[in-house]
């Protein structure tokens, strides 16, 4: 997989990827609703024997203009293009979203990037996709950009689930914010998943006998704290089971930041400073506060056999779950 980050110096695209299948969109979650669209793109490409590429936007729209309170994302640019890349795409393009890239016209959109530059053959996105200056480029124009342009444009409908609800990012982000981490896989096709660098910590769980592996996740993220049953992927590609705590250690801390604490089952070794994801399987339990710290590992052993007992009856929920938890 090859991630492609658009810049003023307008590096070119290599010929093997033009003239490509351009699924277009922010994607954020890679949800079952996004699949609708990204799979009709990856059917189209193969029937074309011709590349299948993402065009997605770095940094989310809403962190651009409303930087006070930045979405609280599913999938950071890291793990979006990991997903895509287990759905068979052949390129991610980044492209950077700023608010000079919002002034531009729509016909420039498609000239520069979706012509000039990606070559594209067709265009595949949603049927609420605009783009554009004040949003001037809607599905209706895109259409008819294509004619002229001579690239074919597909526009998908929402999906909706099999209670009727159309999938969206923000009922995934309401899920999490719950806890019901098993909900929110249920709507994205694989278990959530957050991937950061390994810090150091206060070292208390080491003294415990439960020693954790540290990440600090972005401050807007909405996971409800609490105890979760969780998989840890390594950098190498290693997995273990393990139990996580995501908040603010209220027993041993009055005014900590938000921190996700993983205890790898059967694990030794040192993780400090290697990139690695953690996926969830399951809310175990609200984070609390104990009445010092003998209570605490008691409720932790519970959390840990819990934890190792959910874990073991699991199974994928599909062959891209299999490929991102597994």
């Amino acid at each position: 997989m090859t991630v492609f980050h658009r810049n003023e110096k307008k590096e070119q695209l290599p010929e093997n990827l033009k003239g490509g299948v351009i699924a277009i969109g922010n994607f954020d979650g890679v949800h079952r609703g996004h699949r609708a669209v990204l799979d009709h793109a990856l059917e189209l490409a193969a029937s074309r024997n011709a590349p299948a590429l993402v065009l997605t936007f770095e940094p989310h729209p809403r962190t651009v203009f409303r930087p006070e309170t930045p979405v609280f994302r599913l999938t950071p640019a890291s793990v979006k293009a990991r997903v895509l890349e287990a759905e068979g795409f052949n390129s991610v393009i980044e492209y950077p979203f700023d608010r000079d890239f919002s002034q531009r016209s729509a016909e420039d959109f498609v000239k520069s990037i979706l012509v000039d530059w990606l070559g594209a053959s067709a265009v595949v996105t949603g049927v609420d996709f605009h783009f554009g200056k004040a949003r001037e480029g809607g599905p209706a124009y895109l259409m008819a950009a294509g004619k002229r342009h001579g690239f074919d444009v597909m526009l998908i409908d929402s999906f909706r689930d099999e209670g009727a609800e159309i999938v969206s990012s923000s009922r995934i982000r309401e899920l999490l914010a719950q806890g019901d981490v098993a909900g929110a896989a249920g709507l994205l096709g694989y278990r959530y998943t957050v991937e950061a660098e390994v810090i150091g910590g206060q070292k208390l769980g080491r003294t415990l006998g439960y020693p954790t592996a540290n990440m600090a996740l972005p401050p807007e993220t909405e996971l409800k704290p609490g105890i979760y049953a969780v998989r840890f992927r390594r950098a190498d590609g290693s997995l273990h089971d393990g139990v996580a705590s995501f908040g603010y250690r209220p027993t041993v801390t009055e005014d900590g930041a938000a921190l996700l604490e993983t205890f790898l089952f059967d694990f030794s070794g040192d993780l400090y400073g290697e990139i690695c994801s953690v996926s969830f399987f399951g809310h175990l339990r609200d984070e609390l506060k104990f009445d010092g710290l003998e209570a605490l590992v008691a409720q932790i052993k519970r959390d840990e056999e819990e934890a190792r007992a959910l874990l073991l009856g699991v199974t994928p929920l599909g062959e891209l779950d299999a490929r991102i938890a597994f």
